[in-house]
């Protein structure tokens, strides 16, 4: 999208309805994306419009939730994002999350799944509840996605709602791992592919043991990755044109 198309989103964005310092983020934050970032948005037809709906992305950077709120926003849902607890601690960050609704994880305790009641009630509510699987950064050298956690399953098969898989791509240049501030200019390419809904019905009436956990994880993460493979094959090709 060139800059003008991207600006034409600023008032169609349903961000209102989430609290002062939510919407307040969005105001800043989208200026930015429509100045510096190349972005390319596809897929967003397999979101449904209403209803519970979990949206799963792969994990490069910290700009990765700037992208994938955008991704949602433009798919016409707010969504309420699974973070890290420590979020809640920081002085701005905190507000921005308490302003949300956003749903904080203890990640690394036994509080962790504490977080998927809430994620639980809010996709039954129908809500959208934004997730990345892998509970961190890849470590992957070549940024593929790594081992999802269990958290994305039991929510899917708790909630039997829809799981979008999405992939994210650029972001891992627009804010390197390790660094504070993005690299604006040259302005960065910034992919975010979707891909139709992971079919988990066949899981719905199982004892959710370790291994159905795990095999729709695993659903998820493969979709991911072939969401993910179309972008960077696609990528690969228009550079030998």
């Amino acid at each position: 999208m060139t800059p003008l198309e991207l600006a034409a989103w600023t008032w169609k964005m349903p961000r209102r309805g989430r609290g002062f310092w939510f919407s307040l983020a969005i105001d800043v934050l989208w200026p930015v994306v429509v100045v510096f970032v190349r972005l390319r948005v596809r897929g967003r037809q397999h979101v449904p419009g209403t209803g519970g709906v979990i949206l799963a992305f792969n994990h490069l950077s910290n700009s990765d939730t700037v992208a994938a709120v955008v991704f949602a926003l433009m798919s016409n849902r707010v969504p309420r994002i699974l973070a890290k607890a420590s979020l809640w601690r920081m002085p701005v960050f905190g507000r921005v999350m308490r302003s949300g609704g956003h749903i904080p994880v203890e990640r690394g305790t036994v509080k962790a799944a504490d977080a998927l009641k809430p994620a639980v009630e809010a996709l039954r509510a129908g809500e959208c509840v934004m997730v990345f699987p892998e509970g961190t950064f890849t470590d992957d050298p070549g940024n593929w996605p790594m081992k999802g956690k269990s958290g994305v399953a039991r929510m899917a098969l708790e909630s039997r709602v829809p799981v979008v898989p999405v992939a994210e791509w650029g972001t891992q240049d627009l804010l390197p791992r390790g660094t504070v501030l993005p690299r604006l200019w040259p302005r960065k390419r910034v992919e975010v592919v979707a891909g139709a809904p992971v079919d988990l019905s066949d899981l719905y009436d199982r004892e959710l043991t370790a291994a159905v956990l795990d095999e729709a994880t695993s659903r998820v993460m493969d979709a991911i990755t072939t969401m993910l493979t179309g972008i960077r094959s696609e990528q690969a090709g228009s550079r030998k044109v």
